[in-house]
């Protein structure tokens, strides 16, 4: 193959790559021809590579079940779930550090508002049926990976459970050890000050010390002690590793058309949680007080986090609506 050759070839395999990974392994080879073939008779053309890339895109979206182009029932509502993981992921990223502010305010004194008041009540509310939908999620879901792995027909299983474990393990560990600095211990006793318990507070500000704006004043970080400094670099990856882990396991395990469908009922009450947590948190930015001595301050990293909420729930809310055509063209089988 001549030099002229190798760099047409080169130039189709990266526009290939906007394709997702099975899509490529499927049809890669001939798609590759008459790019090449194209490429060829026209070496410059914005439009074919806008062509490519948007229908790379849709293929994606498509695999990741958020799109209306038909696939099996069943695919379709596993990857919606996927994909609804993972928006709840980011969601809950930067919704507990949100939250966590407010907890370490209201461990030092009533806000003056009623506006923070109810953020507090109603985000605090949220984190509660978020924890309880991710236990009656994840039990089905355990079991038949169990199940599969015991009777040694995982078919990919066990690097995705083993990837969501370790990141789960480090999260938890790191949160439990850090979680000794939370700066609410001590705080001034009042009426309502239990609402959260301290160590739930402590765990959840420890987990997400990534989300802050430190990052943007290197001068204050470089203050911070290394090894805090070093969980703040690494537990990001310890969430993605714990959500990617929990996405692909969804992906591969082969749940009965019963699962599917409770579990597709579970998403629909996520993403009203989500609704409702994000409702607080607007609330709480836009309509709060500083209260006494700047304890419900809200900043920059505040309002980014909002927006990316808002961005995830956007997703969330159409992988959910995907899950539930899927769940119905199951019933109707």
């Amino acid at each position: 193959m001549s030099e002229a050759s190798e760099d047409l070839a080169r130039r189709a395999e990266r526009l290939l790559r906007w394709y997702p990974k099975d899509w490529r392994s499927r049809y890669g080879d001939e798609f590759t021809e008459l790019l090449t073939a194209e490429i060829c008779e026209r070496p410059r053309s914005l439009r074919r590579s806008a062509d490519v890339a948007w229908s790379g895109l849709t293929a994606r979206l498509t695999n990741a079940g958020l799109t209306g182009h038909a696939i099996e029932p069943g695919d379709q509502v596993r990857a919606s779930l996927a994909s609804l993981g993972c928006a709840l992921g980011v969601f809950l990223a930067f919704g507990i550090a949100i939250w966590s502010q407010l907890t370490i305010g209201w461990q030092w004194s009533e806000p003056d508002t009623s506006a923070t008041y109810a953020a507090m009540i109603l985000m605090s509310g949220m984190m509660l049926l978020f924890l309880i939908l991710s236990v009656l999620s994840a039990i089905p879901i355990a079991c038949c990976v169990v199940e599969r792995i015991v009777r040694r027909r995982s078919q990919g299983l066990v690097r995705p459970s083993l990837l969501f474990v370790a990141g789960a393990a480090f999260l938890i560990i790191g949160s439990r050890h850090f979680g000794n600095g939370w700066p609410g211990t001590g705080g001034h006793a009042w009426a309502q000050q239990g609402l959260v318990p301290g160590g739930v507070a402590a765990f959840t500000w420890a987990s997400t010390l990534s989300v802050t704006s430190y990052w943007a004043h290197p001068g204050a970080l470089a203050s911070f002690p290394t090894g805090e400094l070093l969980w703040m670099a690494l537990s990001p990856v310890a969430m993605v590793c714990l959500v990617v882990g929990a996405a692909k396991t969804v992906r591969r395990v082969d749940l009965p058309p019963r699962v599917l469908r409770y579990e597709a009922c579970l998403a629909r009450f996520a993403t009203y949680g989500m609704i409702a947590f994000l409702a607080g948190s607007y609330v709480w930015v836009i309509a709060g007080d500083p209260g006494p001595k700047d304890l419900f301050h809200t900043g920059a990293i505040d309002i980014a986090g909002l927006v990316a909420m808002s961005a995830a729930l956007a997703v969330a809310h159409r992988a959910v609506q995907r899950a539930r055509h899927g769940g119905l063209a199951l019933i109707q089988r």
